[in-house]
């Protein structure tokens, strides 16, 4: 697969790792150098620096082929706006966002965007871990809670 991730921070990094390892062709967007040294010496991707909301930097990263797009940056902001642009222009069929505000996150998957809401996810984990209850799927530990519904 054709995979954009836009961010090499600890998530983005990580991901690009693991999906290089397997085989898969991925293209990195970050706009700080510095943090591209996460990846190692031999990471096996494809670096573009700049911002994923940025056309010209999505083309560069080949977005038009891409089969997938990680928006991960730390900027709910800038993930949710790279997401909106890489559906709709670019129709990239897999295309998801890390989304550290949980309402948000419910407000966008209500919109038909996969969110994964980090606080959630390891909160929930964590939870199961200590109750000794079996491991939940994404969608469910990405549910808000009733006590933070509005």
């Amino acid at each position: 697969m054709n995979v954009v991730i836009f961010g090499c921070g600890r998530t983005g990094s990580v991901l690009a790792l693991q999906l290089a390892a397997r085989g898969h062709k991925v293209w990195v967007i970050e706009q700080n150098p510095d943090a591209l040294k996460r990846l190692g010496k031999n990471h096996n991707c494809e670096i573009i620096i700049g911002s994923g909301i940025d056309e010209d930097v999505l083309l560069a990263a080949n977005i038009e082929n891409a089969d997938a797009f990680f928006a991960v940056t730390r900027g709910d902001n800038s993930n949710l706006m790279a997401a909106q642009i890489v559906r709709m222009k670019y129709k990239v069929p897999y295309v998801c966002v890390k989304v550290a505000d949980p309402h948000r996150a419910e407000a966008y998957r209500k919109l038909g965007y996969e969110c994964v809401t980090a606080s959630s996810l390891v909160a929930g984990y964590m939870r199961d871990w200590l109750m000794k209850e079996p491991f939940k799927t994404l969608d469910t530990y990405n549910e808000l809670p009733p006590e933070l519904e509005f």
